[in-house]
């Protein structure tokens, strides 16, 4: 499946080329016509198809004809991390490039800058640790990756200072359905996106492959000013804590329970019109679905919906286990499911958005 390809494919926010030469590599065989922007968002457009138009009610038609843009979006980066120094000792020093959690870090293996070096996030041994470290988080700061280098000048003939560092996993089939692998926060929406590129729409698409949506949504917030679509959707990857806890606290979405609905994020309130079309549609065809956990993260719709005079935008998203992690697992029956959800539901928009009610 792509979806392996994109998942090992290494593009830490700032760094997305090569995961856009994989998607560009697709996207041409069904999109009139796609640019790289100066972010490099890779935006593409479909215009409207006459025959998706003639099955589309009266309305639809005149509202095609009018032009209504639909902006679909799914980011291209990845969390990671950014080599800062080395020093004396040969040891590579680095910064994080997204949210990551500190508490992954240690040990963990990884691939630095284009030559893919490989390396250990190391620290000290628990031997020659106090009960008072072990009993602590290990502060990024405070580690640094093993190369096998003997000094700066021996690490410093394959890593330089702005080398991106990826962690080091390889895509997988995983249990009951699922996948495991890097990355899956946004490429599997990527992955969905590149399936809806496939489908004729009675309005014009716009897929956008947005950038550097890890370190503040940056990439959309360009895409939807140039694009200046009437309407968004952002597909995206979530948080998924649907582990043992205690009874009275919900998880925020559950694996296999199929595609969340977002109601609120931190960043966003998303179109209760658009909210309603989705969860309606998904009744409809028997596609089961959820909300996620209101007020939990953010997505590019944060900043699409803001774009200039205003973007009614809504959110679907694949429920991800150990999101920005070095191995996230994903549903395939979500993945499936969301997208047979928002094809369902996408023809509904060129009879326009259902008023307030």
């Amino acid at each position: 499946m792509f979806l392996e390809k994109l998942s090992n494919a290494r593009g830490v926010s700032g760094d997305e080329s090569a995961v856009r030469a994989l998607v560009a590599e697709q996207l041409q065989k069904y999109v009139d016509e796609y640019r790289v922007d100066a972010m490099g968002n890779l935006i593409a457009r479909k215009v409207a198809s006459k025959s998706a138009s003639k099955v589309a009610s009266k309305q639809a038609a005149r509202q095609s004809n009018s032009r209504l843009k639909v902006l679909i979006a799914a980011h291209m980066d990845e969390v990671g991390l950014l080599v800062t120094h080395l020093d004396r000792e040969g040891f590579v020093h680095f910064d994080k490039v997204g949210g990551i959690d500190d508490r992954i870090l240690p040990s963990k293996a990884v691939l630095i800058g284009s030559a893919r070096v490989p390396g250990v996030i190391g620290f000290k041994p628990r031997h020659r640790s106090t009960k008072t470290e072990r009993k602590q988080v290990i502060a990024h700061d405070a580690l640094c990756i093993d190369i096998g280098a003997r000094s700066r000048e021996d690490a410093a003939r394959v890593v330089s200072p702005g080398d991106y560092v990826t962690f080091d996993t390889i895509f997988s089939r995983f249990g009951d359905n699922c996948v495991r692998g890097k990355a899956l926060d946004d490429r599997a929406g990527c992955a969905l996106l590149l399936e809806l590129v496939r489908d004729s729409y009675p309005f014009e698409l716009y897929a956008a492959f947005t950038t550097q949506e890890e370190i503040g949504l940056r990439g959309a917030r360009v895409a939807g000013y140039s694009v200046a679509p009437d309407i968004a959707l952002v597909l995206e990857a979530t948080v998924c804590d649907d582990s043992p806890k205690p009874r009275e606290q919900s998880p925020t979405t559950r694996l296999g329970a199929g595609p969340a609905l977002t109601l609120a994020d931190r960043k966003l309130l998303a179109d209760k019109r658009l909210v309603r079309l989705f969860a309606e549609t998904a009744r409809e065809h028997k596609i089961p679905f959820q909300f996620k956990q209101p007020l939990v993260g953010s997505t590019d719709a944060g900043e699409l919906h803001r774009t200039r005079a205003g973007v009614p935008s809504a959110v679907v998203a694949l429920p991800a286990r150990y999101i920005h992690s070095p191995a996230a697992i994903i549903s395939l029956d979500d993945f499936n499911n969301a997208l047979r959800l928002v094809r369902a539901t996408l023809p509904k928009l060129a009879n326009g958005i259902p008023n307030h009610g």
